[in-house]
């Protein structure tokens, strides 16, 4: 099954896009999931929110929908994964309260977060370990130094995902790790990330790439980040249609 959405849905230059003009913000999110039937937050990379956020998202979301998170920039950023427990557990409460809605944490690497040495591995390694078995985990390594079969063996023994992105200066590596596929569209511009709307023929390889991975037996999350002018949201349901 391949579930598709964007990342993030509150943005004001969706109006007249997938919004109705005049539609309020907090009106949105009900907008949203009577279009899609999934969507990543990413503001909760910025400002993780409390775990009374998550449970009213919870009682918001329709039965089936599903939600990805983006880990927040603490964990990720600043501490490179080191000593996680404390976000750890933060992040655990909020997949309690999101309940069947749940479907994926991004953990996304800085793009100077280079792999170096077992070190870095170890790092790694020790995260995934200490994530709880019922979180899916995809990491999204900026670095191409990171791109390393004992990183994909990592990322297998953890059941984690390795996170396939499409992008400007980013790897694009065709490669699942475990039992779903994680893949992130942050746009067809050459020059800038999340800019540019992908053409039919780029989605039509997409699309098959999804199938193949499909026809493997994993499920696939795709997320368009190309948010401007509304690109995501148009390409998602032009790959929804091409895979219909």
């Amino acid at each position: 099954m391949a579930w598709i959405g964007t990342s993030g849905w509150s943005y004001d230059h969706w109006n007249g896009v997938l919004y109705p003009p005049g539609t309020s913000s907090a009106k949105r999110l009900d907008v949203y999931t009577a279009h899609f039937d999934t969507v990543e937050l990413n503001g909760s990379f910025y400002h993780w929110p409390r775990a009374a956020a998550f449970a009213s998202w919870h009682e918001r979301l329709p039965a089936g929908f599903r939600m990805s998170v983006k880990a927040p920039r603490g964990l990720t950023h600043a501490r490179r994964l080191r000593d996680p427990d404390v976000w750890i557990e933060r992040i655990a409460e909020a997949w309690r309260e999101l309940g069947e809605n749940r479907a994926v944490l991004l953990v996304q690497l800085r793009p100077d977060d280079q792999r170096r040495d077992e070190q870095d591995d170890a790092r790694l390694e020790d995260f995934l370990a200490r994530v709880p078995a019922d979180i899916r985990v995809t990491v999204e390594f900026r670095h191409d130094s990171w791109l390393d079969d004992r990183v994909f063996e990592i990322l297998e023994r953890h059941r984690a995902a390795y996170c396939v992105m499409s992008g400007a200066g980013l790897p694009c590596v065709l490669r699942a790790a475990t039992g779903f596929v994680y893949l992130r569209m942050h746009g067809p511009d050459h020059q800038h990330l999340y800019a540019g709307s992908y053409s039919d023929d780029d989605l039509r390889w997409w699309a098959d790439r999804i199938r193949e991975w499909e026809g493997q037996g994993r499920e696939v999350y795709v997320y368009f980040n190309n948010d401007g002018a509304g690109h995501a949201v148009r390409n998602a349901d032009t790959l929804r249609g091409i895979l219909a």
